[in-house]
């Protein structure tokens, strides 16, 4: 009989977690185990001069984005914070930890999904940062695993200056879950692009459909293993 594994994606921005992983937390869900999203930033306010002139209706409908691309995949539970768009590092980073550990005490995660270290997005790779110094492997810690998943038009336009480039080593089969994860990115209406943006459909297809053939699959989403205890 399969265990059920809890897992946590964490991510930094609302379209992120869809980008990432939309796919494998499809399949996830699909396969019983419980998923839950955590967006730590407020999104799209670093598109204005200064943070408080940002149009809060439109946080607000990106807030209610992320709900229904939540719904739509099948998610538990969405968890939400307003950490400063692109700012990610006017934030002391222990308040960041903090928040990410309360997070893990309150989902008790085995699985946990986050930003690559090496992304030209500030915010992502502090994400990771903050998420591997929450999530160190004391005695007592419930976590099994940590991947990193790439986020288009982030992780690849570092182009391995900011750190190594990404290596993945696990690939999840999402040839049956594509099409959902490409429907819940459409509903990011502010966000998603016209191709050949990385953030059109057309090509996150593409990327989906790459990575399948590097393993044998139709399509695939990769992911970079940092950590597993057995």
């Amino acid at each position: 009989m399969r265990v059920k594994e809890i897992n946590l994606i964490i991510a930094a921005h609302p379209d992120d977690e869809v980008i990432g992983c939309g796919g494998t937390i499809a399949r996830l869900v699909k396969e019983d185990h419980p998923v839950y999203i955590a967006i730590l930033g407020e999104g799209i306010t670093s598109r204005y001069r200064s943070r408080e002139r940002a149009d809060k209706s439109r946080i607000e409908s990106l807030r209610t984005t992320s709900q229904r691309a939540a719904l739509l995949l099948g998610v538990k539970d969405v968890f939400m914070f307003d950490l400063p768009d692109n700012r990610f590092d006017t934030v002391p980073m222990l308040d960041i930890v903090k928040l990410i550990e309360g997070l893990i005490d309150q989902v008790d995660p085995q699985v946990i999904y986050t930003h690559h270290n090496g992304d030209l997005n500030i915010d992502h790779r502090i994400t990771f940062q903050a998420t591997l110094t929450a999530t160190r492997p004391v005695r007592g810690c419930g976590i099994k695993s940590v991947y990193s998943y790439e986020v288009a038009s982030s992780t690849e336009w570092a182009f391995g200056k900011f750190s190594a480039y990404f290596q993945p080593n696990i690939f999840i089969d999402i040839h049956k879950t594509l099409e959902q994860k490409l429907q819940a990115m459409d509903l990011y209406e502010s966000e998603r692009r016209i191709f050949p943006h990385p953030r059109s459909a057309e090509a996150l297809r593409a990327s989906a459909v790459r990575w399948g053939s590097v393993v044998g699959f139709d399509a695939a989403e990769a992911f970079e293993l940092i950590r597993e205890l057995r």
